[in-house]
């Protein structure tokens, strides 16, 4: 199957971006490869290559671009409620960004790669505009006396390994059930481990 890009995009790096994420939507990481994305741009495989070094660079650029996308969803989700409904606010945003972008959360999460933010250095310094919200929030519970004091950035990367893990088997057919239902113990399921770290 081809796929053609018919929007107008201003550069051939645009249009490569784009091939590329149509390819990595439709069938997976493994469809994106230099000579499909550069068929379905209309130009020669050598030609990808002078905007993109290699196939994981492409995937790279791939997985940035959802990394954006998901930092912005969050930084404009407006929180409200107690600390556990903001927490459940910012959980949910995973996890529609997910649901609307499978095979992208495979590409951002679950595969490895070059330049992938690692677990505590890169987490503590900051570099990751995902996790960061969810640490400002966890820390603010903390201090307020709504959470337990403990390591904030090791409390946001259990949420983040919770919410992903869930998602995970979920878009793994690893459970019997509807959307709905999958939301809905997502959500028990974040709620029962902010309970357990409560004061």
């Amino acid at each position: 199957m081809v796929y053609t890009v018919y929007m107008a995009l201003n550069t051939t790096a645009d249009k490569i971006a784009r091939a590329a994420r149509m390819l990595l939507d439709a069938e997976g990481a493994d469809a994106v490869t230099m000579r499909r994305v550069a068929k379905a741009v209309g130009i020669t495989p050598m030609a990808v290559y002078r905007h993109y070094a290699d196939r994981e660079g492409l995937l790279n650029a791939l997985a940035d671009e959802g990394f954006e996308e998901l930092a912005a969803w969050l930084k404009g989700t407006v929180l409200s409620g107690d600390m556990g409904e903001r927490l459940s606010m910012l959980a949910d945003v995973y996890l529609e960004h997910a649901l609307e972008n499978p095979r992208l959360f495979e590409l951002m999460f679950l595969k490895p790669r070059a330049g992938a933010r690692r677990y505590p250095e890169d987490f503590r310094t900051g570099l990751s505009p995902t996790a960061n919200p969810f640490a400002e929030l966890i820390r603010e519970g903390m201090e307020s006396g709504y959470l337990r004091v403990e390591d904030v950035w090791s409390v946001t990367f259990e949420v983040g390994a919770l919410s992903h893990g869930l998602i995970m088997l979920y878009l793994g057919g690893r459970t019997s059930m509807s959307p709905e239902d999958f939301r809905r113990f997502y959500q028990r399921s974040l709620r029962r481990y902010v309970d357990g770290i409560r004061n």
